[in-house]
C-alpha cells in the first residue's frame, strides 16, 4: 500500500481531480460538478465486508445542486446514474490510493437496484464500496466491488459487481 491517509476532505479530492494526489497519468476524480462526493471518511486495501478493501464517502445534498434544476423541472430528482458514477469514482480512487498506476475507467456493473430517490430535501448521501476482488498483474489492474448508497441513512441504491480498471495507455 502507498502511504496515503485513510480519510480525505474536499480540498484533497479537488487535488485528485487536478492530478496532484496520485500523480500525472494516474487515478483521477472528475472536477465539480461531476465530482459526486465531498469527503472520504474511511478507505482501506484490506477492510470491508470481504477483507479486500473498502471506501466510505459522503456527499452533501443541497437544493441548489445543478441536476435538480434540469432533472426534472417541477419534479427534481438526482439522476440515478450520478449515484452509480459516484460509486465508480470511489472504486477507482481506491485503486489509486493503493499506489497502483494508470488512469481509471469504468468497465461495467453486474446489477443495479434503485429503491429510493434523492430529492432536494435530502441532506446527505453516504457511499459504501466493498471490494470483492482487487488485482494487479503485468497486463491488468482492476477492482471489482459491491456498493450501497444511503440517503439520510436509508438504503436507496444497491450495486453488485462494479468493475473499474487502471490503464497506463
Amino acid at each position: 500500500m502507498a502511504d496515503y491517509p485513510t480519510s480525505f476532505d474536499r480540498d484533497d479530492l479537488l487535488k485528485c481531480a487536478r492530478g496532484e494526489l496520485f500523480g500525472p497519468g494516474n487515478a483521477q476524480l472528475p472536477e465539480p460538478p461531476m465530482l459526486m462526493m465531498d469527503r472520504i471518511t474511511d478507505i482501506s486495501g484490506d477492510g470491508g465486508l470481504h477483507g479486500k478493501g473498502h471506501v466510505v464517502a459522503e456527499f452533501d445534498i443541497t437544493p441548489d445542486l445543478w441536476f435538480f434544476g434540469c432533472h426534472f423541472p417541477g419534479n427534481p430528482i438526482m439522476p440515478g446514474c450520478l449515484g452509480l458514477d459516484g460509486l465508480w469514482q470511489l472504486t477507482g480512487f481506491n485503486l489509486g490510493w493503493r499506489g497502483w498506476q494508470g488512469r481509471g475507467y469504468a468497465l461495467g456493473v453486474g446489477e443495479v437496484k434503485l429503491t429510493g430517490m434523492v430529492r432536494p430535501d435530502r441532506r446527505m448521501l453516504t457511499y459504501k464500496v466493498d471490494f470483492t476482488k482487487a488485482l494487479q498483474t503485468r497486463r491488468l489492474t482492476m477492482g471489482v466491488a459491491d456498493g450501497v448508497v444511503e440517503a439520510d441513512g436509508e438504503v436507496i441504491y444497491i450495486v453488485k459487481d462494479m468493475k473499474v480498471a487502471l490503464s497506463e495507455s
